[in-house]
């Protein structure tokens, strides 16, 4: 016999998640046909610091895993 609940909460999750994602599609194309180059500037600038912080903060934990693992004395080599 078939589990009904799991097959239940997956299509409700599918309607809500398809539903809120129409939405948000719409939302963002009817905001940008009203063609606000100021506020899409301010956008983009602040997406490229976003993208720089997450990669500077990156290559922080890489090089702090990298001293640690150093430090501790592990192996680094490929086999």
């Amino acid at each position: 016999m078939i589990d009904w609940i799991p097959v239940v909460f997956v299509i409700f999750k599918f309607l809500v998640l398809g539903t809120g994602m129409f939405y948000a599609i719409k939302w963002h194309y009817d905001q940008g046909k009203k063609g606000r180059e100021k506020e899409r500037r301010a956008v983009l600038r602040a997406a490229a610091k976003v993208v720089v912080l997450f990669v500077l903060a990156l290559l922080a934990v890489g090089l702090v895993t990298f001293v640690l693992v150093r430090t501790l004395g592990m192996d680094l080599t490929y086999p």
